[in-house]
């Protein structure tokens, strides 16, 4: 039933808190820089926080091979090192490692689907995904991702999952074990050298091969620039995340056609305007629209969401975030990671600065499909020296915890880290880049991507995105306290 926006803010009156915070996980984060008011200045007080207090796994320990800081106790392994290990077929594990996820293999072994983000011609990247027989979108094209199986003896192998597709990022695992690989870029068929249209969300089945012969674009999931997709299984809707500015990107649901029964290979069946593709309308519990989700400056903030459909999905002369007027939907700046938990999605916006109406260094949302509300779980404030550490900023991939709360990988500015927020908000590092691509004076450092636990939950998967590689880390996980 359509929850309007009379009956939000009649419920909002009634039951106040209560509503904010039902059907929800508690991820309240925050320590060393989230917001807890409408301050938005982080404090050096807060920071201490995230080290401290029985929060955590303790301080990371640098590494002497340059590689990843981890606390005591923690180890890594690498599993995929692009320009270094190779393929099945012989050639380099490709570079720019994106969205990752896992699934159970054959005969104990781990799968893993790897998104690459390769924007642009091929001849522009020395290591683009191979342009495998049978499992080319357009052979222009440089990205795509592989699937790579981890063996019980330790042993890795991997394969090219789709090739010939432009800026694979975040994407999202289904309920029926496939990868939505998603393009985070929109160009058309002839912008910069491509053949074909891009901008679409594509289906990779990890476990066989066959499946992902002929790529198809989803195209009634829209063609814009995705970032991540979830799949919501009780209620089939699916939840899209796009990254773009000018103006501000959306978050999207799109709800099957009547009868649709999900499953392998049932998205190539749908029609491409099958469905309905949609975009969000926000408003208070006062009644009264919101323009932009950065409008939030206090954890716990709940917003109703009414769905308002898209004119034209393929955007064939007008990008789709572009077909709405800005008073009649509700926009975020860079729209990331997605991971579905706890009955409902959590949805990333990495950072805002000048082109929104309020400047933070990360938002984490959880939308409740049963209320269909959005309430604000994370708030970062605008991290004032990035080069130091301790502070977190820029979240994009995440992963609910096995262990409680949310894992987030860092995309910000300076020093990248993987850090962890329990139930009630505290934050506390899991892990520190520490392979340096700049110089001494200068240093630069790549971000983390592809947060995911393996599905027995003993070890945490995640990517330094550039050069490319995929780290396993194993350790004494346990369950965090509030």
């Amino acid at each position: 039933m359509s929850l309007t926006r009379r009956d939000f803010a009649r419920k909002s009156a009634i039951t106040g808190a209560g509503v904010a915070l039902a059907g929800s996980a508690g991820v309240l984060a925050t320590a060393p820089n989230a917001l807890a008011s409408t301050d938005t200045e982080s404090t050096e007080e807060g920071a201490a926080d995230s080290y401290g207090g029985g929060v955590g796994y303790g301080p990371l320990i640098p590494d002497p091979d340059g590689i990843l800081a981890l606390p005591a106790g923690f180890k890594y392994k690498i599993i995929t090192y692009s320009g270094k290990t190779k393929l099945e077929s012989g050639e380099f594990t490709p570079s720019n490692h994106d969205g990752t996820a896992t699934f159970d293999g054959p005969r104990g072994t781990t799968l893993l689907v790897n998104n690459h983000e390769l924007k642009g011609p091929r001849a522009n990247w020395t290591h683009p995904v191979p342009l495998t027989e049978g499992l080319v979108y357009d052979p222009a094209a440089s990205g795509g991702c592989t699937v790579v199986e981890v063996r019980p003896d330790g042993q890795v192998a991997e394969w090219v999952g789709i090739a010939g597709t432009s800026t694979n990022c975040a994407g999202g695992s289904t309920p029926w074990g496939t990868w939505l690989t998603c393009e985070e870029n929109s160009d058309k068929a002839g912008v910069n050298g491509m053949t074909k249209d891009h901008g679409y969300v594509f289906e990779v089945d990890p476990r066989d091969h066959r499946a992902n012969k002929s790529p198809k674009p989803l195209k009634f999931f829209g063609r814009y620039d995705h970032e991540a997709v979830v799949i919501d299984p009780k209620r089939g809707h699916a939840y899209l995340t796009e990254d773009a500015a000018g103006p501000n990107g959306l978050f999207f649901r799109w709800t099957p056609p009547q009868g649709f029964a999900y499953g392998r290979g049932k998205f190539r069946a749908l029609a491409d305007d099958a469905g309905v593709l949609q975009a969000p309308r926000c408003y208070d519990s006062g009644g009264k629209f919101v323009d932009d989700l950065s409008r939030a400056t206090k954890i716990g903030t709940v917003y109703g969401v009414d769905w308002i459909d898209v004119p034209d999905r393929d955007a064939q002369t007008t990008p789709v975030r572009k077909q709405f007027a800005d008073g009649d939907i509700t926009r975020a700046r860079k729209l990331e990671g997605m991971w579905w938990g706890d009955g409902g999605a959590y949805v990333v916006s990495s950072y805002a600065r000048e082109e929104s109406p309020v400047q933070h260094d990360g938002q984490v949302w959880f939308y409740d499909p049963k209320r269909r509300t959005l309430t604000l779980k994370v708030l970062l404030g605008v991290n004032p020296d990035p080069s130091k550490d301790g502070a977190f900023d820029g979240p994009d991939n995440i992963t609910v915890s096995p262990y409680g709360g949310l894992v987030i990988a860092e995309d910000g500015e300076g020093i990248q880290h993987l850090f962890g927020a329990t139930d009630s908000g505290r934050t506390y590092p899991i892990a520190r880049n520490e392979l340096n691509a700049g110089t001494e004076e200068e240093p630069e450092y790549s971000e983390f991507t592809g947060v995911t636990f393996s599905p027995d939950g003993k070890t945490l998967f995640a990517n330094i995105q550039t050069p490319g590689i995929m780290l396993a880390i194993t350790g004494p996980w346990k369950r965090q306290k509030r």
